[in-house]
């Protein structure tokens, strides 16, 4: 699928795991030598729920580092921060006024995320909106998504059909860019659930995270009681076996794979020499991006990095506003 401009956002809070590196953020930092990325680090979605003003500000500088550390490379890609470029909300409430309640009240994930809490904002209903702002202010093509984002960009696409169709020609209705791998890699310790942050620390590892913990993370990992030949890979297993695959596309260990893998249908593998080949892979991965993490933090250079994206982000942006400011009737200069 040939696209010319991605889009991408990411929350800011939580902790960047080895699900979203072999899931989204490799496949952005090789997207990015081929066509024009955008990568934004989304607070104000982050504010639809309860959160510390401080913790916010400073989980933006730490994801934009995280970033940056697995490479993502500023001067290829436009990285800011979303609320740094105010347009974002104005077309979100452009495109809000054209976007029906019936659609936002089919969401998916308000539905899940709503059960989960007390007090339900507004903005929670609201945000697939402004994640549809968020793409079609830089008149994005393309949008690497997992499998489980494609309802919130078919709404994208939507909205941007019903505001052409209303005001005329703007935007592009975007495609999304799923990738073949790593979009499900599962939590070791509950290979039935996908690896996610909120499910507790016992379900991810962190790609900063301390070694002697990714470690023991590894080695507790569920597998399973069998090792006669023949007998059907479980799903422990399988997610072992996949991020191994993912690891050595990076480390080149490829024939590792193939000796565990003829170990298993052997009925000879055991599961401890799987886990730590799983182990020294991954970590030939996240030491050199730790490593690189402490010296940018050390430079202090990642700010001025955002700001930077943030600029490059306003001068798409303003052009953008402007053109749906003038199409709707809005302001007391027509153009």
């Amino acid at each position: 699928m040939m696209v010319t401009r991605v889009f991408s956002g990411i929350q800011p809070t939580g902790t960047l795991h080895i699900g979203n590196y072999f899931g989204a953020v490799r496949n952005w930092a090789t997207m990015q030598d081929d066509v024009e990325s955008i990568i934004c680090i989304v607070d104000y979605h982050a504010i639809t729920i309860d959160i510390d003003p401080k913790t916010l500000r400073h989980a933006s500088l730490a994801m934009a580092t995280d970033l940056i550390a697995c490479g993502i490379d500023p001067e290829k890609t436009i990285l800011f921060v979303q609320s740094d470029v105010p347009a974002h909300t104005e077309l979100s409430w452009i495109l809000g006024c054209v976007t029906s309640f019936g659609d936002l009240s089919r969401m998916t994930q308000f539905k899940d995320k709503s059960e989960k809490q007390a007090f339900v904002s507004a903005g929670l209903f609201t945000y697939p909106v402004l994640q549809a702002a968020d793409i079609l202010l830089y008149l994005a093509d393309g949008v690497p998504v997992g499998e489980d984002q494609v309802q919130h960009l078919e709404l994208s696409r939507r909205i941007a059909r019903r505001f052409n169709s209303r005001f005329g020609e703007l935007f592009p209705e975007p495609k999304p860019v799923v990738g073949e791998k790593g979009a499900r890699i599962m939590s070791l310790s509950d290979p039935g659930a996908k690896m996610s942050k909120s499910t507790g620390e016992s379900h991810y590892v962190g790609v900063m995270e301390p070694e002697a913990s990714i470690r023991k993370k590894v080695r507790s990992a569920v597998t399973d009681m069998g090792l006669e030949a023949g007998h059907e890979m479980s799903p422990g297993v399988a997610n072992l076996f996949e991020v191994l695959e993912l690891s050595v596309e990076s480390t080149g260990e490829t024939g590792l794979v193939e000796e565990l893998r003829a170990d298993f249908e052997n009925g000879t593998l055991m599961y401890s020499k799987l886990k730590d080949a799983v182990f020294e892979q991954l970590m030939a991965i996240i030491r050199p991006i730790q490593e690189h993490r402490a010296q940018l933090e050390a430079s202090g250079e990642v700010l001025d990095m955002l700001h930077s994206g943030a600029q490059r982000a306003q001068a798409i942006a303003s052009e953008t506003i402007a053109r749906a400011r003038s199409m709707v009737g809005l302001g007391t200069r027509a153009d």
